[in-house]
């Protein structure tokens, strides 16, 4: 796991691609190297930050040169033994025990051929000094970043965004299309790019640069491909061995020459792995968050630390227990920082303070149970969505005389908070609509409405854009079995949610810490099997997750299976209403976003004073504000993103 940069064709890509590493030296503190060549009229500038965690020798240094191949690769490839057995076998002769010259190998037998063969997680740029050209490459699901940038014949790429600001001199216009995108999911998708002229390179694809100018992009992996396929061997009655398939994969997650450990919070997904880790290597660390008692009761939060202590005691696995208080709100300019984009998700500082635990700790890797809630509905959203269908069913009279009771009802106090009437309120304001909006207004943070009321209101067009984009990536599927409703949420879920979302925090939050994380429910075999099982297996009754609650019953006890949802979440209310209020009141009264005009005062003002009364949750949405806030800053400072914001 390290930190990638490179320029193709680009003016001074020396000096550019030094800078570029350098901003990346968190991702990669045990080396660091570069790589040059003539391309052209210009040169191929490729860096490289090390986080050693297979072959810690020299051999596996990086950007890795060998017979006219140079590589700078960011991963972990889980089937590097059987590659490297059968390249042997063709004749290679490796030099050490690495991935990456297992991929550099791979590279130069099958090309771009190699890519769909690759099991992990990945993103990589690799020269060929024969041809000139540079290919850019980007894992099946999007676990790794690759951000690059094009501007004529020249190409800057990098595993973090803050480089490319840093490298263009602060230069980077904010795309505010991208903003209102944020705003809407609280998360820039993968398919935006908070900077205009920036981009991702999308999941499952490769980008390839030639001398001459000319750029190709291709496409080796689908994820709506696998899903069509899953359905018809689920139509064939072929159900895959769930749980064979997961513990396979987290044995093969464990791969490392530097110790492994788990998050634990207790959940399910993660006591899954940490049982099945323990398995192979006993006495396993885990690491668990927990909060002040106070805000823990505020928020009508779970008591998740003692199923964690349960698993720990059960499966022998040495737990350490961190502690969330509000002295962590200090940690929000450096966390907007490493985030990249603005993400007003709080289970980013969760990941970061295990991270930096660990990594005190000696330990460089993390299993982490990223995935299972949008491969096999784990989330209230996609049951509430199923129960929408049967709620509209009950006569409209009554459904209005519901509505008008609920909407009366308080979800906060001055001492506690109540999840039932937000749930309810929550459930009550997508319950009406067609498929594709209910699922939408489910899980993002505003209606039309609302969201034109909040923004300035030249940005409406755009608006209109986001929407329609959601609509059709959620409509490009083949499953068009109407029985098939969760299968179509997961599949929304695992293109736009998780790389958006869940991957993108889970890298940076990680990474600035020094530390990787690995996601064995997001591995190619448990997606392909997870799309292979009917909706109707995922959800039973009131269950979600039911297939994967089946497969962990041989493993872990009934109470930790069958136990209600944990959130990896933080208690925003508490946070909003005690510790945050007056910077949220500096942020509303006279902040950059509202002086600008992109927010509108008036429509905060509301949203703060309606939180306050306990009327309605704006806790989620005011921390996303001042998280977007905090990145405009920096973004807008006129040096790039400045970690002193």
């Amino acid at each position: 796991m390290c930190g990638i940069a490179g320029t193709y064709r680009w003016p001074d890509g020396k000096a550019v691609t030094d800078r570029l590493t350098d901003t990346l030296a968190h991702r990669g503190p045990d080396g660091a190297g570069r790589y040059g060549h003539p391309v052209g009229d210009g040169e191929v500038q490729l860096g490289h930050r090390r986080l050693a965690i297979v072959d810690l020798s020299e051999t596996g240094a990086q950007p890795m040169v060998s017979d006219g191949l140079a590589l700078t690769y960011n991963g972990e490839l889980y089937n590097a033994p059987e590659l490297r057995a059968e390249l042997t076998a063709a004749g290679v002769r490796f030099r050490g025990t690495s991935d990456t010259e297992v991929l550099l190998e791979a590279w130069r037998r099958w090309g771009t051929d190699c890519l769909p063969r690759l099991r992990g997680m990945f993103a990589f740029g690799i020269f060929d000094e024969r041809t000139g050209e540079l290919v850019l490459a980007r894992d099946q699901l999007g676990i790794k970043p690759l951000f690059l940038l094009r501007r004529g014949a020249g190409l800057v790429f990098a595993s973090e965004l803050k480089a490319l600001a840093a490298a263009t001199g602060g230069s980077l216009e904010v795309d505010h299309a991208a903003l209102v995108a944020s705003l809407l999911y609280y998360w820039v998708p993968d398919s935006r790019c908070a900077f205009r002229e920036a981009e991702k390179l999308p999941p499952g694809s490769w980008l390839r640069c030639r001398p001459d100018g000319r750029v190709e992009r291709g496409s080796y992996w689908n994820l709506r491909d696998v899903a069509a396929e899953g359905r018809e061997r689920s139509r064939s009655g072929e159900l895959p061995d769930l749980a064979a398939i997961v513990e396979e994969s987290t044995r093969r997650h464990l791969l490392s020459d530097v110790p492994v450990a788990t998050f634990l919070s207790g959940g399910l997904d993660s006591s899954y792995l940490t049982a099945l880790a323990a398995r192979d290597r006993p006495g396993i660390s885990a690491y668990t968050i927990g909060f002040r008692a106070e805000d823990a009761r505020f928020e009508a939060m779970p008591d998740d630390l003692r199923y964690a202590r349960q698993v720990a005691e059960q499966f022998g696995v040495d737990l350490h227990e961190i502690e969330i208080a509000p002295n962590v709100l200090d940690l929000l300019p450096q966390m907007t920082y490493h985030l990249d984009e603005p993400i007003g998700d709080p289970a980013a500082i969760n990941t970061f303070l295990i991270c930096e635990a660990a990594r005190e700790a000696g330990v460089k890797v993390m299993l982490s149970g990223m995935g299972a809630d949008e491969l096999f509905a784990g989330y209230r959203k996609h049951l509430a969505n199923l129960l929408a269908l049967r709620y509209q069913r009950v006569p409209r009279p009554l459904r209005r005389g519901v509505s008008r009771v609920v909407d009366r009802l308080p979800v906060a106090t001055a001492r506690r908070g109540y999840r039932s009437v937000r749930f309810a309120k929550r459930f009550l304001s997508f319950a009406d609509l067609p498929e594709e909006t209910a699922f939408r207004r489910s899980y993002t943070m505003y209606d039309q409405d609302e969201l034109l009321a909040l923004i300035d209101p030249d940005l409406a067009g755009t608006v209109d854009d986001v929407l329609t984009e959601h609509a059709d990536v959620y409509e490009d599927n083949a499953l068009d079995d109407p029985a098939d409703f969760v299968n179509r949420m997961c599949l929304a879920d695992a293109r736009m949610f998780l790389p958006g979302l869940n991957l993108a925090y889970t890298d940076r939050s990680s990474m600035a810490a020094s530390t990787e994380v690995r996601v064995p429910y997001v591995d190619v075999e448990v997606v392909r099997a997870a799309f292979a099982v009917p909706g109707d297996r995922k959800i039973v009754g009131r269950q979600g997750k039911a297939v994967l609650k089946e497969a962990a019953s041989s493993v872990l006890p009934r109470e930790i299976v069958h136990r209600p949802k944990g959130l990896f979440s933080a208690p925003l209310r508490a946070w909003m209403s005690r510790d945050l209020a007056p910077l949220v009141r500096e942020v509303v009264n006279d902040g950059v976003l509202v002086n600008s005009g992109f927010l509108r005062r008036d429509a905060l003002a509301r949203m703060v004073a309606e939180d306050a009364a306990g009327q309605r949750d704006f806790s989620k949405h005011l921390w996303h504000v001042l998280t977007l806030e905090y990145w405009y800053r920096g973004a807008t400072s006129g040096s790039g993103q400045s970690q002193a914001v």
